[in-house]
């Protein structure tokens, strides 16, 4: 594994074991993530919530099982937020999608294997182009999973702002029209799936950011101000871990462009 760039404020978040345990229903609202009862698991969540997301990765790896949830978690995170090079970033987001993949077929009741399974697919149609993913028929492999998390765990704040996301992004790249006859796509499901993830985790800064884009993807620019709010609210955040960190920060960067 190449070394991956360092999360920029590595020492600010000094969490340990008990530390996590602590908070961990705070640091997991948007993912639903169970407590784990291995000791080797609980010590990658501690390196990935402390923003060391290489050595999550690779502690997660070792541990398996439940492991391999911080191990995807950790290297989507990164690709997303602090690898620069499009390709790099683009292999990490299929290898995290295809361990999820083979986690689920071992686990199918596992609802973070499906959402790390999606999400990772939608990253990676992002960074290809909506329009190329959807063609390809990435688009309804994204929705399948996201569905089958939300149904498995039904608290899922973060499934519920990917798949919000899906519909709002699908509508802006082919229209309503299509967008609801080819992929199911609706803008009232979209604005929905939004608003139920933001009353599961109101603290998420990346659901109040996903929340905004998605507003002006479905409404238009009538809904501006009401996202630029969204924004604002996002960049006050007190982060709870190094992601909400980097959450923060996007919106942050968003506001001062």
């Amino acid at each position: 594994m190449a070394k991956w760039t360092a999360f920029p404020q590595l020492g600010e978040y000094d969490f340990d074991a008990t530390g996590v345990k602590k908070h961990w229903s705070r640091l997991h609202a948007g993912d639903a993530e169970p407590l784990p009862l291995d000791a080797a698991v609980l010590d990658a969540w501690v390196l990935f919530h402390n923003g060391d997301y290489q050595r999550a990765a690779e502690a997660g790896l070792k541990a398996g099982a439940d492991g391999i949830t911080v191990a995807n978690k950790a290297t989507a995170v990164y690709a997303n937020y602090l690898e620069k090079k499009e390709k790099i970033k683009l292999d990490l987001f299929m290898e995290v999608a295809q361990r999820a993949e083979a986690l689920a077929v071992q686990d199918a009741k596992n609802a973070n294997a499906w959402y790390w399974q999606a999400y990772a697919l939608g990253r990676y149609s992002q960074g290809i182009s909506v329009a190329k993913a959807l063609a390809q028929g990435l688009g309804g492999k994204v929705k399948e999973a996201l569905e089958r998390c939300i149904k498995l765990q039904p608290k899922h704040a973060d499934a519920h702002i990917a798949l919000g996301a899906f519909h709002a992004e699908v509508i802006d790249k082919v229209g309503t029209l299509i967008g609801g006859m080819t992929y199911g796509a609706k803008k009232d499901i979209g604005l929905k799936l939004f608003q139920d993830a933001l009353k599961l985790n109101p603290a998420s800064p990346i659901g109040m950011i996903e929340y905004a884009n998605g507003l002006v993807m479905l409404e238009g620019d009538k809904k501006l101000k009401d996202a630029t709010r969204l924004y604002e609210q996002a960049a006050a955040s007190k982060p709870a871990d190094a992601t909400e960190h980097l959450d923060v920060a996007l919106a942050r960067a968003e506001l001062d462009d």
